[in-house]
C-alpha cells in the first residue's frame, strides 16, 4: 500500500509539474525553455503510472485521478499560495476516498 501511495504522490507532482509548465508558459508568457522540461515531467507521469500495482489500466488511472486531485489541492496552496476553502478539501477527501475504494476493493482472481 506504501509503494501504491508513494508511485501515485510521484505520478501527479510530475503530471502537474509538467502541466504547470505550460501553463505558465501559455497563460503567463514564461520563457519557452519550460517546454521541454514539462515535457520531460509529463512523460515521467506517464511512466510512474505503469508502476502501479493494478492488473488493469483503466483501474490503476481511475484510482490514481483521486490522488491527482488532492495532489492539486495541495499544489494550490503550496506553490500558488491559494489556501484550499473546506469545498476543495471536502471534495478531495471524497475523490480520495473513490480511488482507494477502485484500488482495494477485493476483486475475484481472474482466470483464463
Amino acid at each position: 500500500m506504501i509503494r501504491v501511495a508513494l508511485v501515485y504522490a510521484a505520478a501527479a507532482l510530475a503530471e502537474i509539474a509538467g502541466c504547470f509548465g505550460f501553463w505558465l508558459y501559455f497563460r503567463e508568457g514564461k520563457s519557452w525553455w519550460l517546454l521541454p522540461a514539462s515535457l520531460v515531467s509529463l512523460a515521467a507521469f506517464a511512466w510512474l503510472l505503469t508502476l502501479s500495482e493494478s492488473s488493469a489500466a483503466g483501474r490503476a488511472f481511475a484510482a490514481y485521478g483521486g490522488v491527482y486531485i488532492v495532489a492539486s489541492v495541495l499544489w494550490l496552496w503550496q506553490v500558488e499560495g491559494i489556501k484550499p476553502d473546506r469545498w476543495d478539501i471536502i471534495g478531495a477527501g471524497i475523490c480520495l476516498l473513490g480511488a482507494t475504494v477502485i484500488l482495494f476493493a477485493p476483486r475475484p482472481a481472474v482466470v483464463g
